[in-house]
């Protein structure tokens, strides 16, 4: 006889109080959001936090009379991604529009509007047209260069020429050429993910900027437009941030953020008219947006948008397979508790679900609703219990510190000071890149403090953005003073 959903609910909210490992979510919160600061490129304003990072990347888009000067370097190297980029930018507006309000009163949202708004400026100049994308700067001789015309930016930077260079932002001195979409050569995934980040921007904006955010909202409409007229795949930059997932996902994810923000029936008749390209999946991340699409059209449906319903019911099915105690759960989890779905910054999947489960959590709440995995019915406080459980494994002290600088991470501007040695040699780093997360452990809790190490030691954009939503929202409402909470199952 299988154990009863309400035994398994219980069993997942016992919560064991460590008393030598005390955790504080506030201290987090500020330093998760701190790291975006460390990630700039361009020149820093005086309000800087990171003060050992100076201004870098000051001539990005000049070779082809191009202002691509800014935006946030996705990860320890030295290139500017828009793909990741811009999904790092939705993923923070979607934690602000959820918890802003605990945010302000920790005294860290204008903060996070900073590190939004430094990301939509990069955008906004990487869109020089209705059809013109500059997605990357690069000086890799075997891609295609296209003519400027109308269109958007998509990466700055060669990987790898970075790569092979290992130097400070502030001192490269790798060619910086440039890489777009446009109506020949589209990139349907990246233009439908910028899209959603202007789209979830303007929402979080409109109370402090309400001429700003509805100019973003006007380049997001304009951008999905884009995206959805010029079907294609951009391949050229492959592996660096190549969708393998196709971009029907980023076409459901740009105009579900575009219906929030602007309520218009065009854009939930696109999204009804594309429903059957919405799949279930077990893991969220800057490719793969099947399952965020599924949590923020849930709530349509919650609240009332019937024809959604397949959207809460596949946004079901992602969590059934995910919680470590459903009778269909699909993802593993490492002895110390951690979820793991795949080699290679793993962190980003654990920090992404944990975040939407908090924010299905509070959906199924508000609606008096519950979740269930076959004849297991879980309360919504399960789902807030199961993103407790991925904190305290990010932050207690036995398992690994990630929001402190690691001996040897895999990072070109925390890992060089003003004596350059070489990349390998075994030296402590000279900076300490507060509030970055590792790639972090393996499946068995393993960590190797090496700094070729990329998969487990790199800091990414992508990681830090659900984390900052997840750690303002607490079972207060607030991120508060915590002694290791972990779930005990």
């Amino acid at each position: 006889m299988a154990f009863s959903g309400l035994f398994l609910e219980l069993l997942a909210l016992v919560l064991v109080l460590e008393l030598s490992h005390c955790l504080d979510y506030s201290d987090a919160l500020s330093k998760s959001i701190l790291f975006f600061e460390a990630q700039r490129s361009g020149p820093l304003p005086s309000s800087q936090r990171q003060n050992w990072r100076g201004d870098s990347g000051l001539y990005d888009g000049a070779a082809e009379n191009v202002d691509l000067v800014g935006g946030y370097y996705d990860a320890g190297d030295n290139v500017k991604y828009l793909f990741p980029m811009a999904f790092t930018i939705t993923m923070l507006s979607w934690g602000a529009i959820e918890y802003g309000n605990s945010m302000a009163q920790l005294g860290e949202l204008q903060n996070v509007l900073d590190a939004i708004r430094w990301g939509t400026e990069f955008m906004i100049k990487a869109n020089t047209g209705p059809t013109t994308l500059w997605v990357q700067e690069s000086y890799l001789h075997d891609f295609l260069f296209l003519s400027l015309n109308m269109g958007l930016t998509m990466q700055v930077g060669d990987p790898r020429a970075d790569h092979n260079c290992w130097e400070r932002p502030e001192d490269m001195d790798t060619d910086r050429r440039l890489y777009k979409i446009d109506e020949n050569n589209p990139g349907t995934e990246i233009a439908a993910e910028t899209a959603a980040a202007l789209a979830a921007s303007s929402i979080v904006l409109s109370g402090v900027d309400p001429g700003y955010s509805n100019f973003l909202l006007r380049r997001a409409e304009a951008l999905f437009e884009f995206a959805n007229q010029y079907r294609g795949s951009f391949w050229k930059t492959c592996p660096f941030y190549c969708s393998f997932n196709g971009f029907h996902d980023e076409l459901l994810w740009a105009a579900a953020w575009l219906f929030k923000a602007t309520n218009a029936a065009s854009y939930l008749d696109f999204i009804e008219r594309n429903m059957d390209k919405s799949v279930p999946t077990s893991e969220f991340s800057w490719d793969n947006k099947h399952a965020g699409v599924q949590v923020l059209l849930s709530n349509c449906y919650l609240s009332g948008q019937e024809s959604l319903a397949k959207f809460k019911d596949h946004a079901d099915r992602f969590f059934c397979s995910v919680l470590p105690y459903s009778p269909v759960n699909r993802v593993s989890t490492t002895p110390g508790g951690m979820m793991f779905v795949r080699t290679g910054a793993n962190m980003q999947y654990v920090t992404s679900t944990s975040f939407l489960a908090a924010v299905f959590g509070d959906y199924l709440q508000a609606a008096t609703q519950t979740l269930a995995c076959q004849d297991h019915i879980f309360a919504p406080d399960t789902l807030m219990s199961f993103a407790l459980n991925q904190v305290s494994y990010h932050l207690r002290k036995d398992i690994i510190t990630l929001f402190t600088s690691v001996g040897e991470l895999h990072s070109w501007s925390e890992s060089l000071g003003d004596v350059v040695h070489g990349w390998l040699q075994p030296f402590p780093n000279p900076n300490v890149l507060t509030g970055a997360i590792v790639g972090g452990p393996d499946r068995w809790d393993a960590f190797l403090d090496w700094r070729p190490n990329s998969a487990q030691l790199e800091p990414t954009t992508y990681i830090n953005a659900p984390f900052v939503g997840l750690l303002a929202r607490q079972p207060d409402g607030l991120a508060v003073r915590s002694c290791g909470f972990y779930l005990c199952c």
